[in-house]
């Protein structure tokens, strides 16, 4: 074969990435691609996205080739570059979402249209979403037997960057999309994502499971912007864990993820509409609504969270939690509200974790106790026990002895600033 558009999207890196190491070992040239969507707003992820494509360019331009970047509709770019390239295919990683199935759908059409050839490759999942399937039905709906069933699955192996690649000549190579204003202090790129892999597996792995929900602390591994944007790989990340002391409670979080996404490839809709059915009666409350959002409700730990979310594009898992289990149990407030919040403003924001998640906590997902409530005086009394969580966030409670800072603050003379606490509902709930 002579030429292979490979067309990137939540894949910017070279290690493990099929659809490249194929497209290096089959073609003479290789054109790696890039396209930015005008359809999708980047939202606060346009400063990761740009540092994540100058990275993926430089590690391409070591190996010999270059990145093209292009902007508009992926499809009618991925023409245009192929016919100037006069390729006779073009690779993608397949993507479970129901945006990148359409386009898929679409590339396949518009390729077939000019006898060119198509292929998919996994690369986005460890276990690519269609891959593990129950005895009945196209998914699991439940996580305990698809995590056996992931488990007993044969993965493939991962693949080193190719030795070289090798794009023609003759085609402008675009320009990296301007920076915009700093957001959050995660960086972007592979390079950053597999120093951060790197650090974590050897100094944090081993207390992984010991110390995942302390709130203070934050020892969670933050790798999954890398993981949305395919900074690094996922089937990578589980195969360097796997083995090593504390690796199973982190290797399932990472089956949590491929769950999420096998959900998504059946249940196209879990943006919009409940998994299930669960006959909840929401409130629409914009004042409360904006309070949340703003960390200002007046529950310390609920507030905590909202604000580092505003300030870092970040939220330590339990709290996200915490705070969605608090505007959809105690404010009754829709998931959807919560979910299209978190994706305005995450950096990981990934379609499949967030909607599922947010479907999970709010009682109408794959939670198997949809009831279940997370009251956040006790959270925050457990896993922030000397407030330090809340003095990082709120500092109008700096002053706050550890034994009261948790509570929904009622203060005589009120503190400044701070509000007195919507009615979270039974604090016993």
């Amino acid at each position: 074969m002579e030429t292979v558009v490979v067309l990137f999207n939540r894949d910017l890196r070279v290690h493990d990435h099929p659809a490249l190491a194929e497209a290096c070992a089959q073609a003479r040239f290789v054109v790696p691609l890039f396209v930015v969507d005008q359809g999708i707003r980047p939202r606060q992820r346009g400063r990761f996205l740009s540092e994540a494509l100058s990275d993926l360019r430089e590690s391409l331009r070591d190996l010999g080739g270059e990145l093209l970047l292009r902007q508009g509709d992926p499809v009618d770019e991925a023409m245009r570059v192929a016919e100037q390239a006069r390729a006779e295919a073009v690779w993608v990683s397949g993507d479970v979402t129901p945006y990148g199935r359409r386009r898929e759908r679409r590339l396949a059409e518009a390729c077939e249209g000019r006898r060119m050839g198509f292929r998919v490759f996994p690369g986005v999942t460890v276990v690519p979403a269609g891959d593990v399937r129950p005895g009945t039905g196209d998914h699991y709906r439940v996580f305990t037997p698809y995590w056996r069933a992931w488990t007993a699955c044969a993965r493939r192996e991962v693949l080193a960057p190719p030795w070289e690649v090798r794009t023609p000549d003759g085609l402008p190579p675009g320009e990296v999309p301007a920076r915009p204003k700093a957001y959050g202090n995660i960086p972007g790129g592979e390079s950053a994502g597999r120093r951060r892999l790197d650090l974590w597996l050897k100094l944090c792995l081993a207390d992984y499971d010991e110390g995942h929900d302390d709130l203070s602390e934050d020892r969670t591994s933050m790798l999954s912007p890398y993981l949305h944007f395919g900074c690094v790989s996922p089937n990578d990340v589980v195969t360097q864990a796997a083995g090593r002391p504390g690796a199973e409670p982190f290797v399932r979080q990472l089956c949590w993820r491929d769950f999420h996404h096998q959900v998504v490839y059946a249940f196209g809709d879990l943006s919009r509409r409940d998994y299930r059915s669960r006959d909840v009666r929401w409130r629409d409350d914009p004042e409360a609504l904006a309070a949340w959002k703003a960390g200002m409700t007046g529950i310390p730990v609920v507030d905590a969270g909202m604000r580092q979310l505003r300030a870092e594009g970040w939220m330590h898992n339990r709290a996200r939690l915490i705070v969605g289990s608090y505007l959809t149990k105690h404010l009754r407030i829709h998931w959807r509200e919560g979910g299209d919040h978190f994706m305005d403003l995450l950096l990981d924001a990934d379609f499949a974790n967030n909607w599922g998640n947010w479907q999970w906590v709010a009682g109408t997902g794959n939670d198997t106790r949809p009831n279940r409530v997370l009251n956040p005086v006790r959270q925050g009394r457990k896993l922030d026990p000397e407030g330090e969580y809340v003095r990082r966030y709120v500092p109008e409670l700096a002053d706050v002895p550890a034994p009261l800072i948790h509570e929904p603050w009622k203060a005589s003379p009120p503190i400044p600033g701070y509000p007195a606490p919507i009615d979270p509902g039974t604090m016993d709930a």
